[in-house]
Order: structure tokens, then C-alpha cells, then sequence
């Protein structure tokens, strides 16, 4: 993949096994902290590999001991001294980052090995599924600083995923989820222990790669707009059209063929 080629200064990427990219959050002595360069190059990155037809799965992980600690303090420390228009472009490039990694068209799987808080819990609920370390910890850490839990789509995302009464408990006190907590509660699918973590998530990412392409990336697109149809009319009418265009393709006359042939199916994508 071309993309793998781009340097970064705050992301690594590699490709461990065909069709998945890992994505290494790379600012290891600062536990991944989040920066302006770092947000302009999440969104760079989901735009390069969103190109890239050979791209089938992201892992999204962090370097160290730490997923993402959050917003970079020593760049928090200027925002009280931004005008409106220069905090609002800073809010909206941090938020065009996630969701560029939410919008991506192949599923994105976060391992998160320690701590996500603040702005990395959301980067963590913006992807589709979420593996953790018996080291993980997630926490909405803006309110310890004076500002709202609801920040970069949390309080969208987190509502969602454990609902509202669990999300205004942990917003509000902004105390530490631990990761046995975090599995009990659906915000993560499962807990491996740390040395592990990154091989059952690369294991769960070929087994998504086994699939036919177009099958899963119009299987995301589905659940993603669900999320926010307003009924259930308007789902079945989503579902209907991606089916209808998945029929077209090769994919799903060559899975038919494998089935009688007691043979695994080779997807093409086209």
C-alpha cells in the first residue's frame, strides 16, 4: 500500500498480515497525547487508507503503556487565550480527525493496551469494535479540567453503547472505568491480557478479512446509519439497497459455489 509510505510524526503504520494496517498512536513518552499535528494526521491517515482498495481492516493501538491519555496539556494550556474563531477552528479539526476514523469504509478495531482518556475514550468509541488489556482504563477526563465530557462525539457515542444512565455516571464524576468494568458494561468486547492484546486483535481483523469486502463495508455503512435513522421503515429501505447492490457483484455467486463445493470462497472485492 502507497499510504504506508507517508512519514508521520505522531502515527506508524505497517501492514502485519494483507489487507490489515495497524495504526500505532507513536508518541510513547507522552502516553499518545493528543496534538494539532496529531489530529491533522488521524485525518490524513483515514483519508490515505480510505484510497486504498488492498485495505481491509484498521487496528488502531497505542505505543507504550498507554492507548491515548488525552488531550496534550501542554498544548490545553494556550486554549483560554484563543479568540472564539481560533478555539472553534482548533475544536473542529480535532473533531474532523474522529470523524474521519468513524466514517472510514472497512471496519477499525481499537486495542487499547492503558490508559484512554478525555479525547483518546473517543477515539476509542470511534471505532467499530473495542478490544482491551487487563491495563486498559478509560475515563472522561474533560470535566476534571473544567470543561464538558461531551467532547469529539463521547456523549453521542457512549450513550449508544452503554446507555444513558451508565454515560452520566462516568461523565459526570469522570472516574476511572477499569477494564473487567469496561467488559460488564459493553464498552469493550473482550479483555486479553497485555501481551496478547495485539495478537487477538489482529486474529479478530483477519477473521473480518476472510469476508467478502463489500459484504462488510456495506454491512458498517448499515450499522453506522441506523444509529441515527428515525425508524425502522427507513433501516429496512438501507438494508434493501445494499443488498439489492451486493447481488450485482462477484462475491456472492463465488460464496454460493464454495458452499457447494465444501470449498472457502476467494472474495475478489469487485
Amino acid at each position: 500500500m502507497k499510504s504506508l509510505d507517508t512519514p508521520y510524526d505522531t502515527l506508524r503504520l505497517a501492514e502485519p498480515a494483507p489487507g490489515v494496517v495497524v495504526v500505532t498512536l507513536d508518541r510513547p513518552d507522552r502516553l499518545n497525547a493528543m496534538t494539532t499535528t496529531m489530529f491533522d494526521e488521524l485525518e490524513a491517515m483515514a483519508i490515505a487508507l480510505d484510497d486504498e482498495d488492498d485495505c481491509r481492516v484498521v487496528v488502531l493501538t497505542g505505543a507504550g503503556r498507554a492507548f491515548c491519555a488525552g488531550y496534550d496539556l501542554d498544548e490545553a494550556e494556550e486554549l483560554p487565550t484563543l479568540g472564539p474563531l481560533g478555539m472553534l477552528d482548533r475544536q473542529e479539526r480535532a473533531a474532523r480527525a474522529l470523524l474521519a476514523v468513524r466514517s472510514m469504509r472497512v471496519p477499525v478495531v481499537a486495542a487499547v493496551n492503558g490508559a484512554a482518556a478525555g479525547g483518546g475514550l473517543s477515539l476509542a468509541l470511534a471505532a467499530d469494535i473495542r478490544l482491551a488489556s487487563t491495563a486498559a482504563r478509560f475515563n472522561a477526563a474533560f470535566v476534571r479540567i473544567g470543561l464538558s465530557a461531551g467532547d469529539l462525539g463521547a456523549s453521542w457515542l457512549l450513550t449508544r453503547l452503554i446507555g444513558p444512565a451508565a454515560t452520566s455516571e462516568i461523565c459526570f464524576t469522570g472516574r476511572l472505568v477499569e477494564a473487567e468494568e469496561a467488559l460488564s458494561l459493553g464498552l469493550v468486547n473482550s479483555v486479553s491480557e497485555p501481551d496478547a492484546l495485539l495478537d487477538d486483535a489482529l486474529a479478530l481483523a483477519e477473521s473480518i478479512v476472510a469476508n467478502s469486502p463489500g459484504g462488510v463495508q456495506l454491512s458498517k455503512r448499515a450499522l453506522q446509519a441506523n444509529l441515527e435513522t428515525a425508524s425502522y421503515a427507513a433501516a429496512l429501505e438501507l438494508e434493501n439497497r445494499g443488498q439489492a447492490l451486493l447481488t450485482r457483484g462477484e462475491d456472492m455467486p463465488e460464496a454460493l459455489a464454495a458452499f457447494k463445493e465444501k470449498r472457502r470462497p476467494i472474495f475478489t472485492g469487485r
